[in-house]
């Protein structure tokens, strides 16, 4: 027979749906940073539901990074300021959810650095530039120190050119999926066989991106972004998933 197909209903439990309305909240601004909710007792009158359910709800909104809250405190839990590491949360859980696959965060990673890279080379300050040499020149110290020293500094370099982009949006979600990739790639990073030339190479890769930012060629600075991130992590993707990469190369 023709016509609609509908999906299964799913079962909503009563925790979610008190989830739901504290978040519509949060977002509307009804409910602001540093605001509290009414008592666990209140909330149980208000949404007609046991402890325990306004208890998991609790627990449900702190994982997320949206409020703090301590059984039985009588004065409600805390609404919490956005933090990245809420996002970072919720995009990693994302990925694992939406089974969201390597090669598809690398490139994701690929467009936003190239986008960072090539507003820095429009926009950044002769302060800004200060922050990404003095982050070249700790990571040429770090790279007789070790690797986590380094890899320290090279995030200090990245971090600093998203700012300069100047957009604050860029600055939480590089932070982000960089965090996701590298938990992904950490032990295979981890057995490279020549550190020190891949430590070398980096430290190339970055003059040559504060050159470019310097010189205000942002789509230079771009396309050393995009180049570098396929370089550093196209072996670790699976072959099917890198022309999707490739494609940012062109």
């Amino acid at each position: 027979m023709s016509g609609p197909r509908f999906e299964p209903v799913r079962t909503v439990r009563a925790y979610e749906r008190i989830v739901e309305q504290v978040e519509q909240a949060i977002e509307s601004g009804s409910l602001c940073p540093g605001q509290r909710l009414p008592s666990e007792r209140d909330l149980m009158g208000q949404f007609s539901v046991s402890r325990s359910t306004v208890r998991e709800a609790l627990r449900v909104l702190q994982a997320r990074g949206l409020v703090r809250s301590r059984p039985g405190d009588p004065h409600g839990a805390e609404v919490l300021p956005f933090t990245s590491d809420a996002l970072q949360k919720s995009m990693a859980s994302l990925a694992r959810v939406e089974g969201l696959s390597l090669g598809e965060l690398v490139q994701f990673r690929m467009v936003l650095d190239g986008s960072a890279n090539l507003l820095a080379a429009r926009l950044r300050t002769p302060g800004q530039l200060a922050e990404m040499e003095a982050a070249i020149e700790r990571m040429r110290e770090a790279a007789q120190e070790g690797y986590d020293a380094f890899g320290a500094a090279d995030v200090a370099f990245h971090d600093a050119v998203a700012r300069a982009s100047g957009n604050k949006l860029i600055q939480i979600c590089v932070e982000v999926v960089r965090s996701i990739v590298l938990g992904l790639v950490a032990d295979r990073l981890a057995d490279a066989p020549d550190r020190d030339a891949l430590m070398r190479r980096s430290i190339r890769h970055h003059e040559e991106v504060l050159a470019a930012v310097r010189d205000g060629d942002g789509p230079l600075a771009a396309r050393l972004a995009r180049q570098t991130m396929y370089d550093y992590y196209a072996g670790y993707v699976p072959a099917a998933e890198r022309p999707a990469l490739r494609a940012l190369l062109e």
